[in-house]
């Protein structure tokens, strides 16, 4: 007689839930990884719902999910969703308890303040940070506000109190529906007005005495010195490498450093502080090894390690503690102590502490293309050396010859290379419509110069100034000008930039999710990780650009040409709109026209009417451009005759265009417009903004 099994057969879903609690159990030394990555989604959520009860409700369903998760007895998805709901309320505490007062309206007013900061701009302009001075208030109560002062003014000194007269706005919001938001950065830096001094400004009194603004004076001073030392483009990159201040400079020179792939050197981060910690921990081991009584009596290791991580916070609060220089000098604080207990420290759980920690704090600077930059690339690089081929890189071996080992570390050199541009590049498109196709080269050059030749000679001409030498400033300055000129060489190349018309938010946030997917899981599993880049890929190539942007004052409007140029109706305007334009187009900004200047396009003093094909039908646009009224008689006809008038005015009832009338009183509840004419679709600022504290609109 034959037995049969009497083992109960498993339905699907019990396989399935088998399978998934088999590859948890696999995978559990990587689910922390995925702890700042839940914060950083409620982080994202609460940004990407504009209205109030849309992100209450969400929060509701997420604390729900957590329970429900919990209950089901799925613990690492329930803790999942609960930090979901953390990210959200940590970014709800940040701004509850960031909120000040912001510039109700444009106006003309005379300021007297404290100057909190001094930042130098390209062609002897200067921007000041201002706050109240005592017994004085700003307009509209306004605690902090950023004013520009243009052309040669004397050099004005934190602490300084100043009187000036200025045209003062509330800070700019998007220029274009769905891109950079220049108010929400401001209002989370505490700046509620910016503005333009007219004339010369006043001291009132020079900085007093004490140590209230002394970190920001050793900034500002330290700036004055090396730009004085190394005047031009070279002094200007090497003050950036010691205070983290990059306005001085020249545009040129900054647009070579991105389109080459150089552009995070500008930025102190990792590398910057390594050479910093590396430096004074190897100057100091040296010299105390030089004396044989703390030889013997000091361990001089662990001395000089800590002195190496006390010189990197004392390099990341003089840089101004930007979201790069934390997360980098948390990241070498954390090595240190491994290096002190004898672990290996360095590894993909440092950069989520280092995560945490800085959205935990600052919860907005996920959104910045200087978070995503450093913690994508170093993420990427970590995750390569903790693989198979990683380790098959960088593993010593004793019975090597010296050309294997020279091949393998030019690999190595080439695959961090790949790794950082491929994490670097959807970013890069993302935030500023182009990318460098040849930073891999370029950086397998920089990286090492900058890291043994031009940081060094920095450090020891300003070493020298210290000791009363100034003669290896000119080898400083020489090792800067090399570097911005690999950065010309390069950005000049044929072909070296690739440019992208606006990526919606969403293809990267799912782009991200598929590198994350690959770079923190270990089993065959993490390949899924390229589905959901590829999704992210085929969406932006279909997604169209816009066909018109309008600004949110109505003054400016730029039209998508059929040749992929831009054209504006002012034939002056400023590079900032220019600029934001090209990336939302897809354009290339040298070749933007003035639509006068088109054989569809009509200018007088008063407007400009173009005409634009799309899928067979003609769009006529009227945009006014002067400053007097035009006539009934002449203007009606022309209204009606438009399919879409743009105006920087209230336009009368009856101004009748054929589809679209967007006047000042129109634009003053959307802000900035993006419309596809096949579609008739209309995207605005308002739609992105919604209801936050920096620009507050109605529902």
């Amino acid at each position: 007689m034959v037995s049969r099994s009497t083992a109960p057969v498993q339905t699907a879903p019990a396989r399935l839930a088998a399978g998934w609690q088999r590859w948890l159990e696999a995978e559990r030394a990587h689910l922390p990884l995925w702890l700042p990555v839940a914060l950083a989604a409620g982080i994202l959520l609460w940004f990407a719902l504009p209205w109030a009860p849309w992100r209450q409700a969400a929060a509701a369903g997420a604390g729900a999910l957590a329970l429900g998760l919990a209950l089901a007895g799925q613990r690492p998805l329930a803790w999942g969703a609960v930090l979901v709901l953390a990210g959200m309320g940590v970014t709800e505490l940040r701004v509850a308890t960031a909120h000040h007062p912001v510039l109700a309206a444009r106006q003309f007013a005379s300021i007297t303040g404290v100057v909190a900061e001094a930042e130098p701009l390209p062609y002897g302009d200067q921007r000041l940070t201002i706050v109240a001075a005592p017994g004085q208030a700003l307009p509209d109560g306004v605690e902090r506000l950023r004013l520009r002062l243009r052309g040669q003014q004397p050099d004005i000194a934190a602490g300084t109190t100043i009187s000036a007269r200025a045209l003062l706005s509330p800070p700019a919001g998007m220029v274009v529906p769905g891109g950079y938001d220049g108010a929400r950065r401001a209002w989370f830096d505490g700046i509620g007005a910016t503005g333009t001094a007219l004339g010369a400004v006043a001291v009132i009194a020079p900085p007093p005495p004490g140590p209230g603004l002394w970190l920001a004076t050793v900034r500002q001073d330290l700036q004055v010195l090396i730009t004085r030392r190394l005047p031009g483009e070279a002094g200007a990159v090497a003050a950036a490498f010691v205070t983290g201040w990059q306005g001085a400079i020249p545009p040129a020179t900054a647009q070579a450093m991105r389109d080459a792939g150089l552009a995070h050197l500008l930025s102190i981060s990792g590398l910057h502080i390594a050479v910093v910690v590396g430096s004074v921990t190897l100057a100091l081991r040296l010299l105390l090894g030089l004396w044989p009584w703390a030889v013997l009596r000091v361990p001089v290791p662990t001395l000089a390690l800590a002195a190496g991580a006390l010189a990197g916070l004392a390099y990341t609060l003089l840089a101004g503690a930007q979201v790069p220089t934390v997360r980098a000098v948390i990241a070498a604080s954390i090595v240190v102590l491994g290096m002190l207990l004898g672990r290996q420290a360095l590894s993909l759980r440092l950069v989520a502490a280092a995560a945490f920690a800085i959205l935990v704090v600052r919860p907005e600077a996920l959104l910045g293309a200087s978070f995503q930059m450093s913690f994508a690339a170093v993420i990427g690089i970590i995750a390569l050396y903790e693989s198979r081929l990683g380790r098959w890189l960088a593993a010593a071996r004793e019975d090597e010859a010296w050309w294997q080992w020279l091949a393998r570390a030019g690999l190595s050199l080439l695959a961090s290379g790949l790794v950082a541009e491929f994490a670097l590049a959807g970013i890069g498109l993302y935030h500023f419509g182009r990318s460098g196709l040849y930073g891999i080269a370029a950086n397998l050059i920089a990286i090492p110069f900058t890291s043994f030749v031009a940081m060094p000679a920095l450090m020891l001409a300003m070493l020298a100034e210290a000791l009363g030498l100034g003669w290896l400033w000119p080898v400083a300055g020489f090792a800067m000008q090399r570097l911005i000129d690999i950065a010309d060489v390069t950005a000049a190349l044929p072909g070296a930039v690739v440019t992208a018309a606006a990526i919606p938010a969403p293809v990267l946030a799912l782009a991200a999710g598929g590198g994350l997917w690959l770079a923190l899981w270990r089993s065959g599993a993490r390949w899924w990780g390229l589905v959901p880049i590829a999704a992210a890929l085929l969406m932006a190539r279909a997604d169209a650009p816009p066909d018109l942007i309008v600004s949110g004052d109505g003054r400016h409007v730029a039209l998508r040409l059929a040749d992929g140029r831009l054209a504006h109706a002012r034939d002056r305007v400023g590079d900032f709109l220019i600029d934001n334009w090209a990336e939302a187009f897809g354009a290339d900004a040298a070749q933007a026209v003035w639509i006068g200047a088109l054989p569809a396009g009509r200018c007088s003093a008063d407007a400009c009417v173009v005409e634009a094909a799309r899928d067979g039908r003609r769009w006529r646009v009227l945009a006014t451009t002067g400053r007097s009224l035009i006539p009934r008689a002449t203007f009606a006809p022309a209204c009606a005759a438009a399919d879409i008038v743009v105006s920087d005015r209230r336009l009368p009832a009856w101004c009748r265009p054929r589809w679209l009338k967007l006047d000042r009183a129109a634009l003053a509840t959307t802000g900035a417009a993006s419309l596809w004419l096949a579609d008739q679709r209309i995207v605005t600022a308002a739609d992105a903004v919604g209801d936050r504290p920096w620009q507050p609109q109605s529902p």
